[in-house]
């Protein structure tokens, strides 16, 4: 494609060279293929704009700049722009044909949520016989079936991978794509020049402050996705939606447990086998049921019960999609022992998603509950006492353990949740290694007793220093089950 069919839409000018024929393009120079177009992104610890020379000489054939180079690279086209990272979503959008286009497309953000969120509208879109793409966390997949394409970014991929995403579920017919979509992705404007028909937004909570530094900015990150949207479906008992449906000029539905909305559950029953509540949908009292457990899954049901209803779905249609959803992996996961124990896996890995998975085992879990959980290095560090007293406070024994403790010494960020721990009465143990604390939790309970082993969920890796190892809490828990079982 042409350089000019590319920059389509965009604001720039023509520094040096013409305009040239590119066949792909890259961010990383060491990615760089002959006649790609090379991006100049300024990121939090690399400029790419230092790597526009090595760039040229690995052939790129063109290169987008938003700063003056100190020597520009000779035949080579260069052109500037504003903002390079919005001209690189733009541009990977026209390179790939605008696919998004082509299919009705959902976002979901919010600090909790986004993943079972999309599994459960998926759930309801393939009950309606629709092809369905998702894209977030746990990877990319139509039909339910996982692509083999992977990106680096957890969340939402780069645009380069994500266009691409986007054009193979356009090449295979998908009718529908949901995807989670992520603050950082919104602030680094990953989805620039990309429409949304519905955005869904979950909630709002303590998280990912390393890179947003306050609340406010974190708010303002989400909110973003709603200048982009059509439809809005808000939960409102957070602050946060309530602010969004003032703020901007969407379509908006909103949805509750507490606060009056257009989808104000009623009647919550916790049950051992999920979750049932009643809601009024054009004004008939309808009777919904998921089997995942938790008040948390209520508003994500919610949530999708409002974009379903956007589209036109029907109420029964809406029914049985939600009932016959299959868990999401890591999402308040079982392990199956034959022990008589609740040992449960979950993601949670922030203040308001350890409290809501707490609260959540406490409904069906009535033995001793032990919590453990640790906090990841390089990521916000002020949530780490928090986190310890809330478990202290909730549990009635702790075991503080390594996350993904990354280039951080592990002792130090047990340290730090400790220091949260100490101001509750509750007993705990520290065990750095997270393998050995996995076990000594399991054998600690009695029948009737439960853990939850929380932080990393579906996750099947540990990242310590630079290395990341093969780890997988459930496989952990697995094990350490059948060494109880082999000595009994």
């Amino acid at each position: 494609m042409m350089l000019k069919e590319i920059l389509k839409g965009l604001d720039f000018e023509w520094v040096q060279g013409k305009n040239v024929d590119i066949e792909d393009i890259a961010i990383d120079s060491r990615k760089v293929k002959f006649d790609s177009l090379f991006v100049c992104l300024k990121g939090l610890r690399w400029d790419g704009h230092a790597f526009a020379a090595k760039a040229a000489a690995a052939g790129a054939a063109a290169i987008i700049i938003q700063d003056d180079l100190a020597s520009r690279p000779e035949n080579v086209t260069i052109v500037k722009t504003p903002d390079t990272r919005k001209a690189l979503a733009v541009a990977a959008s026209n390179f790939c044909g605008n696919p998004w286009e082509d299919f009705n497309l959902i976002g979901v953000t919010g600090t909790k949520g986004k993943t079972t969120t999309t599994y459960l509208m998926d759930s309801i879109l393939r009950e309606y016989s629709h092809k369905t793409g998702v894209i977030g966390t746990l990877g990319a997949k139509i039909a339910g079936q996982k692509l083999d394409i992977h990106y680096d970014t957890s969340t939402t991929p780069d645009p380069v991978e994500l266009q691409q995403i986007f054009l193979t579920m356009k090449n295979e017919k998908v009718n529908d794509v949901v995807m989670e979509v992520s603050s950082q992705a919104l602030a680094f404007e990953k989805l620039e020049g990309i429409k949304f028909n519905i955005s869904i937004f979950t909630n709002l909570t303590q998280d990912h402050l390393d890179f947003h530094k306050n609340m406010e900015n974190y708010k303002l990150a989400k909110a973003k996705l709603f200048s982009q949207s059509k439809h809005g479906v808000i939960n409102v008992d957070s602050d946060a939606g309530v602010y969004m449906t003032k703020n901007f000029d969407v379509d908006f539905l909103t949805f509750s447990i507490d606060r009056p909305s257009d989808l104000q559950a009623k009647n919550i029953k916790y049950l051992s086998t999920g979750v049932e509540f009643q809601v009024s949908i054009k004004g008939v009292e309808t009777q919904i049921f998921i089997p995942i457990k938790g008040r948390f899954t209520v508003y994500n049901a919610l949530g999708v019960i409002g974009a379903a209803l956007v589209m036109n779905i029907p109420v029964q249609v809406i029914q049985r999609g939600l009932s016959s959803t299959l868990g999401v992996p890591g999402r308040l996961q079982s392990v199956p022992n034959d022990r008589g124990l609740s040992v449960i896996v979950d993601y949670a890995h922030s203040p308001d998603s350890l409290v809501n998975i707490i609260n959540a085992v406490r409904e069906f879990n009535k033995g001793k509950l032990v919590v453990l959980f640790g906090c990841g290095g390089d990521r916000d560090k002020s949530k780490r006492p928090i986190m310890g007293k809330i478990a202290g406070e909730l549990a009635d024994y702790c075991i503080i353990t390594s996350d993904n403790p990354r280039g951080e010494d592990p002792a130090e960020i047990i340290r730090q949740v400790e220091a949260g721990m100490l101001e509750t009465n509750c007993p705990f143990v520290s065990i750095t290694d997270r393998r050995e604390a996995i076990a000594k939790g399991i054998e600690i309970l009695e029948p009737g007793d439960g853990i939850i082993i929380a932080g990393k969920g579906h996750e099947d890796y540990q990242i310590i220093g630079s290395e990341t190892l093969h780890f997988d809490d459930v496989e952990v828990a697995s094990d350490a089950l059948k060494a109880l079982s082999q000595k009994a």
